[in-house]
């Protein structure tokens, strides 16, 4: 019998959408299973949600106080230890994923598959190289595949889904030499980069720290997540956990707002998979306007005043 074990990501008390979304990859794979695993302190809440998940066949909910905070040296083991009744595991390819799997897969001895954009067959999948630029078909050796799903490709399952819910115990030896200090976030209430339907990015262009101001503004205005350029990043008017491109975040929101982005080849990459992309730029030349569904050669200030007192 072959199934997939789908790595939840969540917050101790929502299920982040990008689950959704590795449970849509997952059942592309065709196999007889899909099941969910929830690692948490207390995770009762979340394994509900998980359990609505449309083509979930089961939850597997692990309670563990040092499953509190997502560090992956206390994850990876457990992962590990349920991964023998699987043919496949997976996890999105967020910040979450890239920084659980890879350690997941060194403790299985396994190559792993990084950004699945695609699934060909239960061993072949396609993803993204060259800043997306180009695609690669790469076939998985025999036996258990471990993979990151690159959620901007795919959209999240339903809701509609009545899985069971079954608590596991794992008895594995967590490692000492790690512990969880502090989570640090720059990101207040607006909604999280990776899962929001809107985004509005801010570039050089925005100037300054100060100026990022008119971002947030408007951001909250649309209930829209805030991301950022790395030039804007690396110039220090917003903390990197903002920055949207191959070295940032890749996303795939409804909207996506540039504002004072020139459009580098690696921001583009993390936006490609957007559905309607809007530029605003004082320079008519930004390579931004050639994936731009609507640009507008203005100030990005100007704009941004006037679209606030429409909304």
């Amino acid at each position: 019998m072959s199934k997939v074990l789908v790595i939840a990501e969540h917050d101790g008390t929502n299920l982040n959408g990008s689950t959704a979304r590795a449970v849509s990859c997952a059942s592309d794979l065709g196999l007889d299973a899909i099941d969910v695993v929830v690692l948490a302190s207390d995770g009762s809440s979340v394994a509900e949600q998980a359990a609505k998940l449309t083509g979930v066949t089961k939850v597997l909910l692990v309670q563990n106080p040092a499953n509190e905070h997502a560090v992956a040296a206390f994850l990876a083991p457990q992962i590990e230890s349920l991964a023998a009744d699987y043919s496949h595991v997976l996890a999105p390819s967020t910040t979450f994923g890239k920084d659980l799997m890879p350690r997941v897969a060194a403790h299985l001895g396994r190559p792993q598959i990084s950004d699945i954009m695609r699934v060909e067959s239960a061993m072949v999948f396609d993803r993204p190289v060259y800043a997306g630029n180009a695609i690669v078909t790469v076939e998985a050796p025999e036996g258990l595949v471990v993979g990151t799903v690159r959620t901007a490709s795919y959209k999240a399952v339903s809701n509609d889904g009545a899985a069971s819910v079954e608590t596991r115990s794992v008895d594995v030896n967590l490692p000492s030499h790690t512990r969880f200090v502090e989570l640090q976030s720059g990101g207040g209430d607006r909604p999280d980069l990776q899962a929001a339907s809107k985004v509005v990015s801010g570039g050089r262009g925005v100037g300054s720290e100060e100026n990022f101001k008119v971002i947030y503004s408007l951001a909250d205005k649309l209930g829209a997540g805030v991301g950022a350029s790395r030039a804007a990043v690396d110039a220090g008017f917003i903390p990197n956990d903002h920055q949207v491109g191959q070295t940032g975040k890749i996303i795939a929101p409804d909207l996506y707002m540039a504002f004072g982005i020139s459009g580098a080849i690696q921001h583009l990459a993390g936006i490609k998979d957007a559905g309607t992309i809007v530029a605003v730029n004082k320079d008519a030349d930004a390579p931004i306007f050639e994936v731009a569904d609507f640009g507008l050669v203005a100030d990005l200030f100007e704009v941004a005043e006037e679209l606030e007192k429409a909304l």
